[in-house]
């Protein structure tokens, strides 16, 4: 069983930068994916970036390329969500998900396993 822990969120200005944390426990993620969704009030819960964990290769959308950067410490088993350059529209709960042999990156159905979640506030 996986257990994924997410880092506290926060309270920020526009162009303020915050790094969210995933702690994993309860396997290896060999041929795992760890990804970062989120979901504003009123919206779908939406893809922002995804790291497979064997290779590095990172995935973001496109409202956040060029601004958040997801990276893995292996021997922590543990993912970040570097956040620069924050805009209100980023003012989201953010979700950390795992995923097996994650095929279609983006596709929330790919992933298994979920954390609880952690409430982003960005303030114009």
């Amino acid at each position: 069983h996986v257990q994924l822990v997410e880092s506290v969120g926060g309270l920020v200005q526009a162009g303020d930068s915050l790094r969210l944390s995933c702690a994993a426990s309860g396997r290896t993620f060999f041929n795992y994916a760890i990804g970062w969704f989120r979901q504003a009030p009123g919206k779908e819960r939406e893809f922002v970036a995804a790291i497979r964990w064997n290779i590095g290769s990172t995935y973001y959308a496109d409202s956040v390329k060029g601004r958040f950067t997801i990276t893995r410490e292996r021997n922590k088993n543990t993912v970040y969500l570097q956040m620069n350059n924050l805009k209100p529209e980023d003012t989201a709960v953010y979700y950390c998900a795992a995923g097996l042999r994650v095929a279609k990156i983006a596709r929330r159905d790919e992933y298994g396993y979920w954390g609880q979640g952690t409430q982003v506030t960005v303030s114009s």
